[in-house]
């Protein structure tokens, strides 16, 4: 028997992974989906077979579904891991797992003691050139420090987000990839921040920020994460004490140069991420062991985004991350 799994939220990355548990994880059926705009059915699909439903309490109380994926908002996803947690129901929730520290506490909180399954989509932990960068990392020696950049192109059509006070921005919708690849990449948690940004949430969501963060060695790390009008970069840069890396993720390659060699370039091929996630999700239902991303990594990747933000209230001042109890 497939395993059968409901998908909440239909929008553009929410169709991503409708394609992939169509078409590409044999054993596993989409056994329902949830989406605001119900009277479009679902993207993609020539059958009304799956059904629909405008209420994520309903997608969730179907008796087929018995795993849950959600890709919302994360001010949506507190009350859906609830629910999913209480109907004793795996679920993956998409990045960042929260819009804050605290409501990811309670949602993590709330799955460890009924004993469910709680994984975090952060997908970049599977792309392909983030792995090769991971794996040859240690060639350079002990590290030094690390820049990385992320500037996106800004969203265009319905799918722009207005300038609502309170809202947070580019940090922590896409910013969270790379202060959670810190500890993917080093093994060492982020303990303390400094972080600027153009502007601070209570005057709408920030469209760029500068962060500085520090791990429990010492390790510095600086990222730039902006939208843009045009153009994409995605790109890492590692320094140690015997050599430089580079890693972009847009263009699929690793670059850099050890000692006295010539410089090298790697080019990637790359991997469906959103499949990979997928196929981490079921593996671990199936087998019935801890994901490799854990709600708990989510947790702490939006720990280290609110002291960012308090950073930034502060005038850029050195924060402390907070400690996972």
């Amino acid at each position: 028997m497939s395993l059968q799994i409901g998908l909440i939220g239909a929008g553009r990355h929410g169709r991503r992974y409708i394609h992939h548990l169509l078409h590409d994880l044999p054993g596993v059926s989409l056994a329902a989906v949830c989406r605001k705009r119900v009277e479009e059915g679902l993207p993609s699909l020539l059958t009304t077979e799956i059904p629909v439903y405008g209420d994520y309490r309903a997608l969730i109380a179907d008796p087929r579904v018995e795993a849950v994926v959600v890709v919302t908002p994360p001010s949506l996803c507190p009350e859906i891991c609830f629910e999913a947690v209480k109907a004793k129901k795996p679920i993956l929730i998409e990045k960042p797992l929260a819009s804050s520290g605290c409501e990811a506490r309670a949602m993590v909180m709330a799955a460890e003691e009924a004993g469910q399954l709680l994984m975090t989509a952060q997908t970049l932990r599977f792309d392909s050139t983030i792995l090769m960068l991971k794996a040859r990392l240690p060639e350079i020696g002990p590290l030094r420090y690390a820049t990385f950049t992320s500037r996106i192109e800004t969203k265009t059509g319905a799918e722009v987000r207005s300038s609502v006070p309170g809202q947070r921005g580019a940090l922590l919708e896409f910013g969270v990839h790379l202060l959670d690849l810190v500890p993917f990449l080093t093994g060492e948690e982020v303990i303390a921040v400094r972080c600027e940004l153009d502007r601070l949430p209570t005057m709408g969501p920030e469209m760029m920020a500068i962060v500085q963060a520090h791990t429990v060695s010492g390790l510095h790390c600086v990222m730039d994460i902006a939208r843009v009008g045009a153009g994409r970069v995605a790109r890492a840069e590692w320094v140690g004490s015997q050599g430089q890396m580079a890693a972009d993720w847009f263009h699929h390659r690793v670059t850099g140069v050890i000692g006295d060699g010539a410089p090298f370039e790697w080019v990637v091929q790359p991997q469906q991420t959103i499949l990979a996630t997928l196929r981490a999700f079921v593996h671990a239902i199936e087998t019935k062991t801890p994901p490799p991303i854990t709600g708990r990594d989510g947790w702490r990747a939006v720990e280290v985004i609110d002291a960012c933000y308090r950073s930034a209230e502060r005038g850029g001042a050195s924060v402390s991350v907070s400690s996972l109890r």
